[in-house]
């Protein structure tokens, strides 16, 4: 008997037996579609967030005083409020002395503030960004109508403001905003452009802020903001190519240093990211939850692979005597081990593709409640398939043993 001729018999003692087959199919199915519904969740938000995580640029980089993802404990948060602001002049110093860089911004920010329109008002949850010029390239948050701030506006604090999306689509639904007057937490500004929409999946502020001068915030709002607190800069940095990035970054912290007195002995007192430091942060973050569901998993399936084994072994007491026929005219000991086995490795990858298609669908409610992009991580279907196969091939072994070693005489007597 060949391969084929062995898969054919396998799969027709499947489907003869149809309500032990689907009871076996059960338990496969939930441990596969357990792993991947739980993999595909977490693939989902993981890509989301890599992308929200992605808003410099592969040649851009950021100074600050806080830590990129937010202080882990209240002792990280005591030292980084004994930090130092980060200041403008820290900025001037990374332009006028680290040579592997071409753009350098500086922004400040404030929230909670309301910009009005003649007789229309938006809700007082808007944001004010103090920048320069490099804010749009260097956070690639580019202008798709008017024009950017300049270093003239910048160098007398003029009252101009680029909108974003959300904001100008809410005060001029049919009006060309460029050249109007708002007015912005009550002071007059003339909109001089507006920023392309950029939404978040994440409900981040993209579209609901106004870029102005720097130079015009720090006029309005001081360098101390309303709990008394010293503001801090926040630097953009954009190297002049990818290939450079690691030494640019490496560079800027040697001048910082120097120009902040920090002691060679002592840790920076400052923050440098990048958008794969950040990615890196997240994805170490995530790594125990991946763990997790992948040993849940892992269980379910050596659960459901113990009852194949059970199964199974009904299986051959219920043959007992088909198998005494089958030797009797002619068939070896490999051949009712290959058929057997065949059957476990078969329920275990129907069950298994079951599973894997299972798991995607409930994944995936994650983005149709978010609104987060949809993901097939089809790496992990791959690796389903492979574990299915190895725990039909596991499980099945002893019983597809069991009945290749059966009497053909015995086999003949049982009833």
């Amino acid at each position: 008997m060949n391969f084929l001729e062995a898969l054919k018999m396998s799969f027709t003692a499947i489907t003869t037996h149809k309500l032990r087959s689907a009871l076996t199919l059960i338990g496969i199915i939930a441990g596969v579609a357990s792993i991947i519904a739980i993999m595909t969740g977490i693939s989902v938000i993981q890509n989301t967030i890599e992308k929200e995580m992605s808003v410099l640029g592969n040649t851009t980089f950021q100074v600050q005083k806080w830590a990129a993802g937010g202080p882990v404990s209240r002792e990280e948060m005591r030292k980084i409020m004994r930090r130092k602001p980060v200041t403008v002049a820290n900025a001037d110093a990374i332009r006028e002395r680290v040579k592997l860089v071409d753009l350098v911004g500086s922004e400040l920010w404030s929230f909670g503030y309301t910009v009005r329109y003649r007789g229309q008002s938006t809700e007082p949850n808007k944001t004010i960004c103090g920048g320069t010029p490099e804010y749009s390239l260097n956070n690639t948050h580019y202008i798709g109508l008017g024009r950017n701030i300049s270093n003239e506006d910048v160098k007398i604090g003029r009252p101009v403001v680029v909108l974003g999306y959300a904001i100008a689509e809410e005060l001029f639904p049919f009006t060309d905003p460029i050249d109007k007057v708002i007015k912005l937490d009550g002071r007059k500004y003339t909109v001089i452009g507006v920023f392309e929409e950029k939404k978040s999946a994440m409900g981040g502020n993209y579209d609901n802020y106004c870029l102005i001068p720097i130079t015009r915030f720090q006029q309005i709002y001081g360098m101390y903001d309303n709990r008394g607190n010293a503001r801090s800069v926040n630097v953009t940095v954009r190297a002049k190519s990818p290939e450079v990035l690691r030494d640019a970054v490496e560079e800027t912290r040697g001048v910082l240093r120097q120009v902040r007195n920090v002691d060679p002995r002592e840790d920076d007192d400052f923050t440098i990211f990048t958008n794969d430091s950040q990615i890196k942060s997240f994805n170490q973050a995530t790594a125990g939850v991946k763990m997790g569901a992948f040993v849940i998993g892992i269980i379910a399936l050596i659960v459901a692979g113990i009852g194949i084994m059970n199964i199974m072994l009904v299986s051959v007491t219920e043959r007992t005597k088909e198998i005494g026929i089958r030797k009797a005219l002619g068939a070896k000991r490999k051949n009712i081990l290959m058929q057997f086995l065949l059957e476990a490795i078969m329920l275990c990858n129907i069950g298994g593709v079951v599973g894997v298609l299972v798991g995607f669908s409930l994944g995936n409610l994650v983005s149709i409640f978010t609104g987060f992009s949809v993901s097939v991580p089809l790496e992990w279907a791959i690796g389903g398939l492979a574990f299915c196969t190895t725990v039909g091939l596991i499980f099945g072994m002893w019983p597809a043993v069991i009945a290749s070693k059966l009497d053909p005489i015995e086999a003949l007597r049982y009833e």
